[in-house]
């Protein structure tokens, strides 16, 4: 607006506002108060004025200039309140633009340009009309106070319709102003609780160190957060409410994420030099139970035919050079605790782990190819019987309900009969293959067991249907 009278709500006549309007006394002092343009210091005296030192003449021409001060009175009360509004809204606009960019509150930032050159026309009408009629003249006709009067009306009524459509405006506000004062509402805590996760991330670090631990990569982690921390400081005003918010919110999370890696350190270096002593103890064990494989071999060789034992052969050698390797890896494990480079460490054990727990493997199945074998070799008959006790088991379940089974699952359990009589048939003959006949029989228990697996999920579902 062009004129602008003293306002009551400067800084020494404090209020407040709700609605629309609420933000507007929490964000004054972001916002530069327009100044009252000479044209309005030159009007407004005289609009609320109430009267200067003229001769006062009774009758109707009297009664005329009374009409048309009152509604020059009226007009001017129009005119401050349009001009309060205004003013108002206008922060109500800049508090949506500073935390919002999306179409609706650019739309609404443009409308509101368009409603500020409307007010600008109307406050123009207003002085205008205000200034061109002296209604404090004492030769002032009647006539000319009945103009003023008309102008002044005409004046305060386009102030009037604009005011109303700038509260409808202002209403039409409501959910973008409730966004912006929401994320306005989250940003001093948000950055807040950023600067606290970084105290507390650096006062753990601090803690750390002092139990002897460097811990080079947080502390490095951490470094590189301070230029965040600069912006932040810099404030929403420079860098924008959301970025600012975002920027709060993930200096937050990894400030908190160095805090909880520093303050587990001196249980990590623990857990490390634990499993260090663990594994080297589980490998020199190994190394003990490798040199058994050798007389269970043996024994296989003397007893069983080539078949039985022949994959195993390699055994010694494999878990002698695996030991050998985790030993190497254990070294270099110490290496990197003793530098303090916890993830290189970790990794490490990690392959050390894998490393003995195939050498465990390799060297177990000689023992337990032995044992089975000799449980075989003794009564074959209870490893058959158990075989068939799985086939029948399938094909009455098969049989359930039903008069002839469903082909898709009759032919692989006839399957399994037939490949059962053939490993039996194995057993004949001076050196019989006993490793053969167990991972047949082993075979035809896995095809049975998915055969079963199949009627149960085909039925299962029927039933849900």
């Amino acid at each position: 607006m062009t004129a602008t009278p003293p306002q009551p709500d400067s800084p020494s006549m404090p209020h407040a506002r709700s609605g629309p309007f609420r933000v507007a006394a929490a964000l004054r002092d972001t916002v530069a108060l327009m100044t009252l343009p000479l044209v309005a210091a030159l009007v407004l005296p005289a609009a609320f004025a109430g009267g200067g030192t003229r001769r006062w003449f009774g009758g109707r021409g009297e009664s005329q200039r009374a009409e048309a001060q009152a509604a020059k009175d009226a007009a001017a009360a129009a005119f401050y309140e349009l001009d309060t509004a205004q003013r108002d809204l206008r922060i109500s606009i800049e508090t949506i633009a500073a935390v919002d960019d999306s179409p609706a509150a650019r739309r609404a930032a443009t409308d509101f340009e368009a409603l500020g050159r409307r007010i600008d026309e109307a406050s123009h009408h207003y002085i205008d009309a205000v200034d061109a009629h002296d209604l404090d003249r004492d030769d002032l006709e009647a006539s000319a106070a009945v103009r003023a009067r008309t102008e002044l009306t005409k004046a305060k009524d386009e102030l009037g319709r604009v005011k109303k459509d700038l509260d409808r405006f202002a209403e039409g506000l409501g959910p973008l102003l409730g966004k912006a004062e929401t994320q306005l509402a989250r940003l001093a805590p948000a950055v807040e609780r950023a600067r606290q996760s970084l105290l507390a991330a650096s006062n753990a670090l601090d803690t750390a160190r002092g139990s002897g631990l460097r811990a080079d990569d947080l502390a490095a982690r951490l470094a590189a957060l301070a230029p965040e921390l600069t912006r932040l400081n810099q404030g929403a005003g420079q860098h924008g409410v959301p970025q600012t918010l975002e920027r709060a919110e993930r200096v937050a999370r990894e400030a908190e994420t160095i805090r909880a890696e520093a303050e587990r350190l001196p249980e990590r270096a623990a857990e490390i030099d634990h499993r260090l002593v663990s594994l080297r103890t589980r490998a020199q064990a190994l190394t003990t139970r490798a040199g058994q494989v050798e007389p269970v071999l043996s024994e296989l060789r003397r007893r069983f035919a080539v078949a039985c034992w022949q994959d195993l052969q390699p055994v010694p050698r494999q878990a002698a050079e695996a030991v050998r390797q985790a030993e190497l890896k254990l070294t270099e494990a110490r290496a990197a605790r003793d530098a303090q480079r916890w993830p290189d460490a970790t990794a490490l054990l990690s392959t050390v782990r894998a490393l003995l727990n195939s050498t465990d493997e390799a060297v177990s199945a000689a023992g337990d190819r032995l044992q089975r074998l000799n449980a075989v070799q003794k009564d074959p008959q209870q490893e058959i019987e158990r075989t068939r006790f799985a086939i029948r088991d399938a094909q009455r379940l098969a049989m359930a309900g039903r008069n002839t089974p469903d082909p898709r699952h009759a032919r692989p359990l006839d399957d399994s009969v037939g490949r059962l009589e053939r490993a039996i048939a194995t057993l004949d003959g001076r050196h019989p293959d006993y490793w053969h006949f167990l991972t047949e029989t082993e075979a035809v228990r896995r095809a049975v067991a998915r055969v079963v697996s199949q009627i149960r999920e085909e039925r299962g579902g029927a039933t849900g249907q």
